[in-house]
């Protein structure tokens, strides 16, 4: 999977991949890319533990980082969408005519 950028067109992975047929690529949007992923599992971190933490040392967060890293691939959960289509667009339509006209 490749986010949107520009590196799988360079002569030299375009030649690689000429010598590896049976790798393909396959494009992912803006929104959906692995960067997100990781940027959403450290959100996920961040609420559940960083903010509800007290630490008073270095050594503290690192290791309520890790536990809360072995506890959370102890019992790895997909994420689930819980709005339709419909209630996400609807969602935005609203945003959008609150925002609209709004200076910036």
């Amino acid at each position: 999977m490749i986010a949107n950028y520009g590196t799988h067109k360079t002569p030299a992975i375009k030649a690689w991949l000429a010598r590896h047929p049976r790798f393909h690529m396959r494009f992912t949007s803006t929104g959906s890319s692995w960067i997100n992923q990781v940027e959403r599992w450290f959100g996920f971190l961040t609420g559940q533990l960083i903010r509800r933490g007290v630490h008073k040392s270095v050594q503290s967060p690192e290791k309520d980082i890790q536990n809360w890293i072995a506890q959370w691939n102890k019992d790895p959960r997909p994420s689930v969408w819980k709005k339709t289509a419909e209630e996400i667009l609807e969602s935005l339509a609203r945003y959008c005519r609150r925002t609209a006209g709004a200076e910036h």
